[in-house]
């Protein structure tokens, strides 16, 4: 069975058409930022996040198959990667995000095969 990476878990908690946008986003070791913007189409869903100072102001593209859990009474989005995992992707394309299958395959092979 192989892992859907740009969808939302069933057990996320996640329901379409909630607004993530400033939502903390926590990875298995700690926090990396706020949502910016996400999507939640079918086949494509996926979180920008803006990590702060954290790597420097950088955003970082996560497919929403990286979502364990979102609470909405405290706006915090639980991702299942380390911090090292998130800051190590590919960086965020604003330009390629929507439209490139290309760029979107090398973002969702790299968290498949990077896994907690």
């Amino acid at each position: 069975m192989s892992e859907n990476i740009w969808g939302y878990q069933p057990t996320s908690g996640y329901t379409a058409g909630t607004t993530l946008a400033g939502f903390k986003v926590e990875a298995t070791d700690g926090s990396i930022g706020k949502v910016d913007k996400h999507s939640d189409e079918v086949g494509s869903a996926y979180l920008v996040v803006d990590t702060g100072p954290w790597i420097f102001g950088k955003h970082v593209l996560l497919p929403a198959g990286t979502v364990i859990r979102v609470d909405t009474a405290a706006e915090t989005i639980y991702v299942g990667r380390t911090k090292a995992q998130i800051k190590d992707a590919p960086e965020f394309d604003k330009e390629k995000h929507t439209g490139d299958p290309g760029y979107l395959e090398q973002i969702g092979g790299y968290y498949g095969s990077h896994r907690s």
